[in-house]
């Protein structure tokens, strides 16, 4: 039976979360700015996020698969679901729950250039770096974490977990 520790307590990632927002608000204080939220995983950081911020902010989703039901990303990326909008034109701002290998990031990076943003940045709420495979550049950081697999708000193993309101580690 896996067990659970707590890594960051849900008062602390909401802290952190409304400092990241302010400092959106000082890169973009007009608007709007579109938050590109990568399901599933980033749904409750970023509607945590836009919520804190006070630039006016659109919302956006893609689907990307990476990892199966495993603990470690297969390498292989695919788009299971692409915007519903053109982002042509407007300041993008591409919302990860966790940035780990940076394959996944790297190709949706790639993929959001070929759609002629004004601007493409990057918000994360966790920073695996020790995990790097591919560099990539995050604008925004919530936490730099050690390379643990974590669960709970909205990072999930098997689906499960996601509903948690801490961050924690999983260990079998």
């Amino acid at each position: 039976m896996p067990s659970l520790t707590v890594m960051l307590p849900a008062e602390r990632i909401q802290a952190r979360i409304h400092e990241l927002a302010a400092e959106i608000d000082r890169d973009y204080p007009e608007g709007p700015v579109y938050l590109v939220g990568i399901l599933k995983g980033a749904c409750f950081f970023l509607a945590d996020l836009a919520r804190a911020m006070k630039t006016p902010a659109r919302l956006e989703f893609v689907g990307i698969s990476s990892y199966g039901r495993g603990t470690t990303s297969s390498g292989e990326v695919r788009l299971t679901k692409d915007l519903d909008a053109s982002v042509e034109g407007y300041d993008v701002i591409v919302v990860e729950d966790i940035v780990d290998s940076g394959i996944t990031l790297s190709y949706l990076i790639q993929v959001f250039q070929q759609r002629r943003p004004r601007s493409l940045r990057v918000a994360t709420l966790l920073d695996k770096p020790d995990r790097r495979q591919r560099p990539v550049k995050v604008d925004y950081v919530g936490f730099q974490i050690p390379d643990k697999f974590v669960v709970g708000y909205g990072l999930d193993y098997a689906e499960n977990y996601r509903n948690l309101p801490d961050i924690c580690v999983l260990s079998e």
